[in-house]
């Protein structure tokens, strides 16, 4: 029995690396690393997996992003040795890397960088997704926990991918008012419909937004919509009762909305909306003599006058 990858969508994703002029490359290698490191013990397929996919990435970044990567591997109790190797850490005891601490004055400064300098979010260059693209991040994070979820959001907000334009103010301000009134009396089938039409999304992206059960996804479309943080725990409260009657949930959910910032939140926006693109039925295309076909078929079945009966008419227009 086939088990499915840890890390959906990255083979998907590594298709947009290799776009001239664009590099999401040392994003993809963060978000790895970081979903990699949250669990403490992997399986051999899928330590396996990050190993291939990390041994493509690792040697096409930056020093920046590879001292980075150093770092949270370095103090990694399961990091793999191959990647330890090729990362120049050398393992004390099996399966124990090199402290921090014994890493050259210059991977330390580089590391550092890393850590707590964020590029401006204006400077990335951006990249349109492809409607694959668009359906392949959407899943990868539909299928992601909450963990996995975070550590997405916190590396798109500087990954060189376009996001949705703002919602005017205007608009957005009605949608919130809407949307909470349909929240307080816990009607669904509203609340979908005007989250849809006020981001402009499919229907079902929409439901499944509405309906997810770890409620980040309905964070990142109400931060989209710059609803305030007080809004968004009434909603919570009122429209998901199996999150409302939690106060560990309601607590945490509220954080995570407090520290989500617009980019990633309108990243996420622009993927949804071409992740619908990606399965829109396709028609077959009109020819160029599709009118006279159907005027020829029209023209056969039409009745024919029967023989003998043959009607003349003169040049007035009256039969003769």
């Amino acid at each position: 029995m086939m088990r499915s990858p840890p890390f959906p969508g990255f083979d998907g994703l590594l298709s947009l690396s290799r776009r001239e002029g664009v590099d999401i490359r040392p994003t993809l290698l963060r978000v790895l690393t970081d979903l990699y490191v949250q669990t403490q013990a992997h399986s051999a397929d899928e330590e396996r997996q990050f190993v291939e996919l990390t041994s493509r990435l690792i040697d096409e970044v930056d020093d920046t992003t590879r001292a980075a990567v150093r770092g949270r591997l370095a103090i990694y109790p399961a990091a793999p040795v191959a990647i330890l190797h090729k990362l120049g850490l050398r393992p004390s005891a099996p399966a124990q890397p090199t402290p921090l601490a014994e890493l050259a004055p210059a991977e330390l400064m580089l590391q550092q960088a890393a850590e707590h300098t964020t590029e401006p979010a204006a400077a990335a260059p951006s990249l349109s997704m492809q409607p694959k693209d668009a359906a392949e991040l959407s899943d990868m994070f539909f299928r992601a926990s909450s963990n996995e979820r975070v550590a997405i959001l916190n590396n798109l907000a500087n990954a060189p991918l376009k996001p949705a334009a703002h919602i005017p103010q205007q608009r957005a301000s009605r949608a919130v008012d809407a949307l909470q009134m349909a929240a307080f009396v816990t009607d669904i089938e509203i609340f979908t419909g005007e989250l849809g039409d006020s981001l402009i999304l499919a229907q079902r992206i929409a439901q499944q937004i509405v309906e997810d059960a770890g409620g980040e996804a309905l964070a990142c479309a109400l931060k989209a919509l710059d609803m305030p943080s007080a809004a968004f725990e009434r909603v919570l409260l009122f429209l998901k009762p199996e999150i409302g009657q939690s106060v560990h949930a309601v607590f945490r959910l509220s954080r995570f909305y407090e520290r989500l910032s617009a980019r990633p939140a309108l990243i996420m926006l622009a993927a949804w909306r071409g992740s619908a693109m990606a399965t829109r039925p396709k028609h077959r295309p009109a020819l160029y003599d599709d009118e006279r076909s159907r005027a020829r078929s029209a023209g056969r079945s039409l009745p024919q006058p029967a023989l003998g009966q043959i009607v003349r008419t003169g040049t007035d227009g009256y039969k003769r």
